[in-house]
């Protein structure tokens, strides 16, 4: 290990009056990775992103880099320092894009913040190689959306590291991606701070990923310090409760299967048979993108069914255009043996059967609504017969049944926390009274604790409204806690299908062994 990179000292963050993280002081080395961990609102973002002025807070404390003092300094003295010094990857990559800049326009704005020679075209493709994109593609001319999850993630390291940092800043740098693809971007991560010396400080709640590439872990708990140490002794042996509590919660092999049996004779609620989307690609010679090819699944009723793959395999783009989210250019959808006509022409009543949840609880929420308001407002328009009293008494009593105070009702999203959306976005999508629930990644946002919460809140929901469920998700291990069977997909197909046990103990498909294998 080398010098010192970055000191933090006694450092507290406010919100006005409101302390958020208090007393804390870690020490980072060249080529050293420290993780910051606990459950949302536990202050790790916050104490990241803060002494850098990337947040409206107020820092207190000490907080020096490369011996400079952050806090206190003058916004455009810290504006150079981290330009010039630190580099920031954030979790969600295509967020962190620009839509209309590509690959070679990113790397070059990256590259020059400080000034200097634009890079030529070997040097920005040496700059993609060195992240695991190879020179065998031309990688400059493409655009954001042209490229996989991790490759986009690959993308945001190679601009991190550009104009050569003293310290990598990341927030979840990885949550957002499946777990083979959550391995190569951290073993990436982790060779790289050990050949160019980079200190690594990141925030991450995938506990069990953390032993092969942090040397410290520190856990949070409501803005203090409850443990922290050498990585490997501590997750292997926590000594708070509240890290043996986070552990726990994170789904493993050996977890407990949360789902009750289905009965023999449920009968098939939903049918997709034949289903096909195509994107077109720019230029006339260019073959479409084909996201789904010919792909089936059934789902019976009070059913759960995982569809789970790799970044890019086609699983979300598969559920929407089951649930009329988005296109299907060929195959059928029947709902209890009847056609579910085409997305442009179903009904209100045809949208009211299957109600979709999202990954990200905020960006899924109207962020000038009350709670109450985003709750009511399927029932505006797909119960239009209801009263204003009867939607209120509506929303009073799915608050109730997603376990949520009645005060929740008149805050804003900004004024809940992530566990806490999640639970408005399920009270919003049960409040139609649907018979099937899609959950687009309903909990790989949140942390451990509030992430086993949601899923147990599901499993009684499912109980006791006798919903069916089609869970998309990367994780495998939370797919045979939840899921009555789990479907595969590579490449846009269905590659196997079958109970979890079934696929646990004797994979046919490849791509099932790589999911396997990623988590294991």
């Amino acid at each position: 290990m080398g010098v010192s990179v970055y000191d933090l000292r006694d450092l507290s963050v406010h919100a006005g009056e409101v302390a958020l993280v208090t007393g804390l002081s870690l020490s980072i080395k060249a080529g050293e990775a420290v993780a910051l961990v606990g459950e949302s609102g536990s202050g790790k973002s916050v104490s990241l992103l803060t002494p850098f002025g990337l947040n409206a807070l107020t820092a207190a404390g000490s907080a020096r880099l490369n011996g400079v003092e952050l806090v206190g300094l003058a916004e455009a003295e810290r504006r150079a320092l981290r330009a010039r010094n630190v580099g920031f990857v954030f979790q969600q990559p295509l967020t962190a894009l620009t839509p209309h800049l590509s690959v070679g326009a990113h790397l070059v704005e990256a590259a020059c913040q400080v000034g200097g020679v634009k890079p030529e075209a070997a040097t920005l493709r040496a700059m993609l190689s060195r992240v695991g994109l190879e020179e065998s593609e031309d990688w400059l001319p493409r655009f954001p959306h042209q490229l996989s999850g991790g490759q986009r993630q690959r993308l945001c390291i190679a601009m991190a590291l550009a104009h050569g940092p003293k310290l990598l800043v990341a927030d979840e740098p990885v949550s957002a991606l499946d777990a083979a693809l959550r391995g190569e971007i951290m073993d990436l991560l982790t060779q790289l701070r050990r050949e160019e010396g980079v200190a690594l400080l990141m925030v991450s709640h995938d506990l069990h990923g953390l032993e092969r590439h942090v040397d410290r872990v520190v856990v949070m708990r409501s803005g203090v310090v409850v443990e922290a140490g050498d990585a490997a002794a501590m997750l292997s042996a926590p000594s708070s409760d509240y890290a043996r509590a986070l552990l726990a919660a994170t789904p493993r092999e050996d977890s407990p299967v949360l789902i009750a049996p289905l009965p023999e004779r449920a009968p098939v609620l939903l049918s997709a048979q034949g289903v096909t989307v195509r994107f077109p690609r720019k230029g006339w010679r260019a073959p479409d993108l084909i996201a789904v090819d010919d792909a089936a699944l059934t789902l019976r009723a009070g059913e759960t069914l995982a569809l789970v793959g790799g970044s890019g395999s086609g699983k979300s783009t598969f559920g929407r255009a089951i649930a009329g989210l988005g296109p299907m250019q060929i195959g059928a959808v029947t709902w209890q043996g009847q056609p579910l006509p085409p997305r442009a022409k179903r009904t209100g009543e045809h949208r009211a059967l299957i109600k979709p949840v999202f990954q990200d609880p905020f960006a899924s929420l109207n962020p000038k609504w009350t709670v109450a308001l985003s709750i009511a407002e399927p029932m505006v328009h797909l119960r239009p017969e209801w009263s204003r009293f009867q939607r209120d008494e509506k929303v009073a009593d799915l608050l109730d049944e997603v376990g949520l105070s009645p005060d929740i009702a008149d805050r804003l999203p900004r004024a809940i926390s992530g566990g806490q959306a999640q639970r408005v976005a399920l009270a919003r999508a049960l409040s139609v009274d649907p018979d099937m629930l899609l959950l687009d990644e309903a909990t790989s946002a949140l942390d451990p604790l509030v992430a086993a919460q949601i899923a147990g809140l599901l499993v009684r929901l499912q109980q006791s409204r006798g919903l069916a469920m089609l869970m998309i998700t990367h994780d495998m291990m939370l797919a045979r806690q939840l899921a009555h069977r789990i479907a595969v997909m590579d490449a846009g197909r269905i590659v196997e299908s079958g109970a979890a046990e079934t696929l646990f103990a004797a994979p046919k498909s490849e791509a099932t062994r790589r999911l396997l294998g990623a988590t294991r």
